[in-house]
């Protein structure tokens, strides 16, 4: 009961924080496109369009493109929506996830430090939660959804290897159940799901009537679930489909056949006499799987953006900041970014090397450590990783934060005091972060990007009435810019930042930093009917900047060519909206 009473206080006062400024992430979407188009996705939903057609109608070439994203995030905003109106759905999905999350992280803390670890899991948890921002009001992206499913993975397999635990097979189940889960809503958790299956075989090794319980209630899950996601999301005409950036014939059958496989060799007695039985059934499965994958679904091993045209990787794809490595943002000076999301995932690192050479070694604390060691990993190979390692530190590091109160409690010497308060403070990574950009304030981009103004970049939902104002048409803009349009206009926009979108994100690269002379042809051709140019946005400057001789350049500019006439501009911003004339 405290544990949800602190996280439910701790939701509230982060609603009223955002009620009493206004809500202003809900008009200004800060360029946070994919939760304008779940809400775009959600709105066709409830007007119509199939439950098994993920198609955006609205967006790219003509018929548009079907979006990779799982229709298992579009279920639960649209029974919101429905109930209680779009901006409402808004607010109460990402806090309902935040309760969740802070609740998750404040069990697993107190699994692995005991009572006294509520107030530390409470504190930095919810900084944690809120410096990975994720969680504002509007956010109806579905990283959200697969933190809460990571975190319910962990605490549930730390909870099953528990020796306290009645009933592990209960909660073995639970973490099959998110495991399944998060893999069907998107593939950047395929590795928490990878890591909670390995946890599960390694309790079967162990050969314990736990850890047997554990890995057929995980087994047996992990496979239902996936099943029934597959059933249930995937029409019949693409179960035979292969689609590796979405959950489709690989994953589900690899779900199948790992889950049901460990669930029969954790059920079968002969398949549990000695050790070396059960290596050889372990190593039986890892067979079957790895074989199916590679002669059946070779095409997933590699690069999940193998079909990405070359143009767009090079002008499109090396521009998304998630999806960099960390030597990114060492390369663009973003130490403030590089301060918050790996200082402290590093440290509860080291504070988990340092518990087991001492050799405390419990089982959560090894679980709760794998899952954040592969976060950590896949951090450094992608940003977005952060999200993730920086909620699971917070779990390790209040147990570290606990044991310094307990400490100092007991003491009586300023030492003690001191070392609490360092715990304290070094395992906040806003701490961090705020250190970093005050004694290096010019070598954070993200820090210099801070004190542009927003509404330079137009992000903000208002920028778009005099666009929407005007006859339905299509749109031709940067990428950054295609999901306001559809969310605000009736329009219809040739780009946004998909990589299933590869046709219409191409031709508009081609007409936007190809020379203004070719472009009337294309944009004729294309039948665009508006081009809106944004001067303050990052992706405008970009491509500004690689094609100085380009259309969109030469907008930019104020040069624009004869063919092109300003129709509308959004008040206070350099944001024109051109019409083609006729040839």
């Amino acid at each position: 009961m405290p544990d949800l009473l602190v996280a439910a206080g701790a939701v509230l006062a982060f609603l009223a924080f955002h009620a009493v400024r206004g809500f202003p992430t809900l008009a200004d979407s800060n360029g946070d496109n994919d939760s304008l188009l779940r809400l775009v996705q959600v709105r066709d939903l409830l007007s119509g369009q199939g439950w098994f057609d993920p198609t955006q109608y609205r967006m790219g070439l003509d018929g548009g493109f079907a979006m990779h994203w799982s229709r298992l995030i579009d279920l639960p905003v649209a029974l919101l929506v429905t109930a209680f109106g779009e901006n409402a759905a808004r607010v109460i999905w990402p806090l309902l996830l935040l309760f969740a999350c802070l609740l998750l992280v404040i069990r697993t803390a107190r699994l692995l430090a005991g009572p006294d670890a509520l107030l530390p899991a409470a504190v930095t948890g919810f900084l944690a939660l809120y410096f990975v921002n994720v969680f504002a009001p509007g956010a109806l992206d579905h990283h959200n959804a697969q933190l809460a499913l990571v975190l319910l993975a962990a605490h549930a397999l730390a909870s099953a290897v528990s020796s306290g635990n009645p009933s592990p097979g209960r909660h073995g189940a639970a973490a099959g159940l998110a495991a399944a889960l998060m893999l069907a809503i998107g593939m950047e958790a395929a590795p928490y799901a990878a890591v909670a299956c390995a946890v599960a075989a390694i309790a079967y090794l162990h050969g314990t009537d736990r850890g047997n319980s554990i890995a057929r209630g995980f087994g047996l899950a992990f496979a239902a679930t996936g099943s029934a996601v597959f059933v249930a999301t995937i029409p019949v005409r693409e179960w035979l489909a292969v689609h590796c950036d979405a959950f489709s014939l690989p994953q589900g059958s690899l779900a199948v056949v790992g889950g049901a496989g460990l669930a029969l060799a954790a059920t079968v007695p002969a398949l549990n006499r000695s050790l070396p039985v059960r290596l050889a059934a372990s190593a039986a499965l890892a067979a079957v799987v790895a074989v199916l994958a590679v002669t059946v679904f070779p095409q997933c091993l590699g690069d999940p953006f193998v079909d990405l045209d070359p143009v767009l990787r090079r002008y499109w794809l090396s521009a998304v900041a998630e999806a960099q490595p960390v030597t990114a943002l060492l390369r663009d000076g973003d130490y403030g970014t590089l301060a918050g999301y790996y200082i402290t995932p590093l440290i509860a690192l080291g504070f988990l090397v340092l518990r087991l050479a001492r050799g405390e070694r419990s089982p959560q604390v090894l679980v709760a450590g794998t899952f954040l060691a592969a976060a950590v990993l896949v951090s450094f190979w992608q940003v977005r990783g952060g999200v993730f390692s920086v909620p699971l530190a917070a779990i390790v590091l209040s147990a570290w934060i606990a044991g310094a109160r307990a400490r100092a409690a007991a003491g009586t010497g300023i030492g003690a005091q001191l070392s609490m308060v360092a715990a304290w403070l070094v395992s906040i990574g806003l701490v961090w972060q705020s250190a970093v950009v005050a004694v290096l304030p010019t070598g954070s981009s993200a820090a210099a990007s801070a004190n542009e103004p927003v509404a330079s970049a137009c992000y903000r939902l208002a920028d778009y009435d005099g666009l929407a104002a005007l006859p339905r048409g299509t749109v031709l803009a940067v990428s950054n810019l295609g999901s306001s349009i559809l969310h605000q206009t009736p329009h219809r926009v040739l780009n946004g930042p998909y990589h299933r979108n590869n046709a219409g994100n191409r031709a508009a690269l081609d007409i936007l930093m190809g020379p203004p002379d070719e472009a009337r042809a294309a944009i004729r051709e294309l039948g665009i009917d508006y081009v809106l140019v944004c001067p303050g946005n990052a992706e405008t400057k970009a491509l500004s900047r690689w094609a100085p001789d380009g259309l969109l350049a030469n907008l930019v500019g104020g040069t624009a060519p004869d063919w092109l006439a300003p129709v509308a501009m959004a008040e206070g911003l350099s944001f024109v909206v051109s019409r083609p004339t006729s040839p």
